[in-house]
């Protein structure tokens, strides 16, 4: 990422599905988008938010036909979609986190799922993508790492300690299948503001229809105002990942003089 500035001027291009640079402080963040556009380097980032899913390019798709962008919620993490795709208070969640930890579905340090930050990141490159001057310390993040918790190295203590968690997180489980719905853990824009949390939905809702790991992501526009335009599917992975940057490459292909 410290490197794409040296990139941008030797004439490269940019490809990557890795958020850092999307998710820069804005300043920094527009001094790269400033060079880019001076130089006239293409910059493609498709796998930056749900892997292989055509979130990125849908919602440019959107503002580039002249849509106007009202409100974007989505479940955006894959690992947090599996667990509460498990979750239904009867298995402790601490203890669904330990067993996806165990087989690779989180990250080598659970928190950083958790802690929600992952989602806020991904949702703060989709507010810079419809014009929003926004910083990562501006989406407004519910973690579910109680803050006695979130700071020193990892160790696999943390999963005992976790356990502190189960019975609130159950309670609201409860309280959700109670009204017929189901909790999920979702990133928001609405309104020039960002938020990453968990929020309860009915049953019949796009986002309650999330299976395994997979991503949901809702546009309302003013096109698409009483039924969202809903982008699902796998949004973790290393071929679906493989294939957004994949995608990215025909697309370079494309813009470039033949």
């Amino acid at each position: 990422m410290d490197a794409y500035p040296a990139f941008i001027d030797a004439n490269l291009h940019i490809i990557t599905p890795n958020k850092w640079a999307n998710a820069l402080p804005w300043k920094r963040y527009s001094a790269l988008m400033e060079l880019l556009e001076r130089r006239r380097r293409h910059f493609l980032f498709e796998a930056n938010v749900g892997a292989g899913l055509p979130i990125v390019s849908t919602l440019r798709d959107l503002i580039a036909s002249g849509d106007e962008i009202v409100r974007i919620e989505g479940i955006l993490s894959g690992t947090l979609s599996f667990l509460f795709n498990s979750f239904d208070g009867g298995v402790p969640f601490s203890t669904l986190v330990r067993d996806a930890h165990r087989m690779g579905y989180t990250e080598p340090d659970p928190r950083e799922d958790l802690s929600g930050q992952d989602v806020a990141r991904k949702l703060l490159i989709l507010a810079r993508q419809i014009g929003l001057r926004m910083d990562l310390d501006e989406v407004r993040v519910d973690s579910l790492v109680p803050r006695a918790l979130a700071g020193g190295r990892f160790t696999s203590k943390f999963f005992s300690a976790f356990q502190r968690c189960d019975a609130d997180l159950a309670a609201r489980v409860g309280r959700a299948a109670a009204r017929g719905a189901v909790l999920r853990y979702v990133g928001t824009l609405d309104g020039g503001r960002g938020r990453a949390g968990l929020k309860a939905f009915p049953r019949d809702h796009p986002l309650a229809s999330a299976k395994s790991s997979d991503n949901v992501i809702a546009f309302t526009t003013t096109r698409y105002a009483k039924t969202p335009l809903v982008v699902q599917g796998p949004g973790a992975g290393a071929d679906v990942t493989a294939m957004g940057v994949f995608s990215d490459i025909l697309k370079l292909l494309h813009y470039l003089p033949r």
